[in-house]
């Protein structure tokens, strides 16, 4: 059996920001805008990468939750402590030199971690947190 990563959710809270922050910044391509009753879900991923997704969606659009609920989740997802990703990069550095000249929001500058990893960290407009590992 042979399973692939085909695609990841990020909540979003401005799809605008969002569409921009990831096209003009990370230099993804936009595979799908969808728009619904005021919403929109956005489908990105990088160019050499056309079978790995990253779906940006309303966070809120889940059926049947409460306002408090919404609430809680919106709060999460504004700290950045409820959703992340991991992208990967042959230099970090240079890489968090061209983010952070982007405007993007650091978290982390380039470190060295105990686990051998060297990595930084970044949010999206919507407070999601990008962990950019180097790969070795």
């Amino acid at each position: 059996m042979t399973l692939k990563i085909n695609a990841s959710f990020l909540p979003h809270t401005d799809p605008d920001a969002s569409l921009a922050f990831y096209r003009d910044i990370l230099g993804f391509e936009i595979r799908n805008d969808v728009g619904y009753e005021g919403m929109r879900w956005i489908t990105v991923g990088p160019a050499d990468q056309p079978d790995t997704n990253i779906l940006l969606h309303p966070p809120t659009a889940t059926p049947g939750l409460t306002e408090d609920e919404q609430r809680t989740l919106l709060e999460l997802v504004a700290k950045g402590t409820y959703f992340g990703i991991n992208l990967s990069t042959g230099d970090v550095d240079a890489t968090f030199a061209r983010l952070e000249a982007s405007g993007a929001e650091v978290v982390q500058e380039p470190m060295d971690q105990p686990y051998g990893a060297r990595d930084c960290a970044f949010r999206d407009p919507a407070g999601n947190e990008l962990r950019v590992q180097e790969i070795r």
